[in-house]
């Protein structure tokens, strides 16, 4: 990881929680491919305690299903990563963490293809009961394992930045 992605992934986490502790609002996050990142990246911040519900790391597939309620029949036909799979799992795990906004993340950092799918695909998703909080972004990222799974963090919380304030967000 290169300084300027922490320096990146520092400075959105510490806008999101900032802004979701003011608000009074709760997030909670499900992650694949990040393997407990962004919910790492978040909870750093002091007061995240305030708006961080939790975090669910669901790596195997089946788990997907299992601890986050994704349709099964969605993982079979689709496969885990998938702009479906990604907003079922935004949803599951705000339920899950009785949290008002959930984000997700699942894609294939590598080093090869999984089921067909290239390295560097990446779906991040944010899931919120308000009206056009809701949405998942699609990603073609390159570089190595780590550098994928750095940019996903930081894309996943500019989503959110975007989402549930978009006057404020950074561009």
């Amino acid at each position: 990881m290169s300084a300027s992605t922490g320096g990146e992934q520092d400075s959105l986490a510490e806008q999101l929680v900032h802004r979701l502790t003011t608000a009074g609002r709760t997030i909670a996050v499900a992650e694949s491919l990040t393997g407990g990142l962004v919910t790492a990246a978040l909870t750093a911040i002091p007061g995240s305690s305030a708006c961080v519900q939790g975090g669910v790391v669901s790596y195997a597939t089946e788990l997907k299903a299992e601890l986050l309620g994704v349709d099964p029949s969605l993982l079979k036909q689709a496969g885990p990563v998938d702009r479906g799979v990604a907003a079922q799992m935004a949803e599951g795990v705000a339920r899950a963490c009785a949290s008002e906004i959930g984000l997700a993340t699942t894609g294939v950092a590598g080093p090869s293809e999984q089921g067909g799918v290239a390295v560097g695909t990446v779906f991040v998703a944010i899931w919120s009961p308000r009206p056009g909080e809701s949405a998942v972004s699609e990603l073609a990222l390159e570089g190595d394992r780590a550098q994928i799974r750095y940019q996903t963090v930081a894309a996943v919380l500019r989503l959110a930045l975007n989402r549930i304030d978009p006057e404020n967000a950074r561009q």
